[in-house]
């Protein structure tokens, strides 16, 4: 009887030491690759009196992918800020804005993708830098840099004037 307790004693120990050691074995946490890095943009005028920087807003706003049949942002109504997408597998990324109306401008965003290794479990991510901006001035006045690294954590990447 004596025995049968030590060995019941010693199999429950082994069980909460395997127990025990599994619980502090790492796990991998992937949430923070899941999520794909955009350049955010903000929208400015140019107050003509007293040159002073102000938020604008847009009526509406549709944005497509030049080149393919997507629609990133699909009539957006009371337009302050907005995200957009780069593209991993080219470096650079064309965007048609389409505005109330007929009356569209087009962005081209040049960029490097890099891709960097985060772990074996989670595999690589990919970051993005902007270098430079091409855009057509039909609504558009201008658009500014104000940080070249795409994230996700909705930092103001572009300024868009209007």
């Amino acid at each position: 009887m004596r025995k049968l307790f030590h060995l019941t004693l010693t199999a429950a120990l082994l069980y909460a030491l395997t127990c025990f050691l599994n619980a502090c074995s790492e796990e991998a946490d992937c949430s923070m690759t899941n999520n794909r890095g955009m350049i955010v943009c903000n929208l400015y005028h140019i107050d003509p009196s007293t040159n002073v920087v102000q938020n604008d807003t847009l009526d509406s706003l549709t944005v497509t992918a030049a080149g393919t049949d997507s629609v990133i942002i699909n009539r957006m109504g009371e337009v302050k800020n907005f995200s957009l997408p780069l593209r991993y597998t080219e470096d650079s990324t064309q965007f048609v804005f389409h505005y109330t109306g007929h009356m569209t401008d087009t962005v081209i965003v040049r960029h490097t993708n890099k891709p960097y290794f985060v772990s074996m479990d989670c595999g690589y991510q990919m970051q993005q830098s902007i270098l430079s901006v091409r855009y057509t001035r039909r609504n558009l006045d201008s658009i500014h840099i104000e940080n070249p690294e795409a994230s996700i954590n909705g930092t103001e990447n572009l300024k868009l004037y209007y």
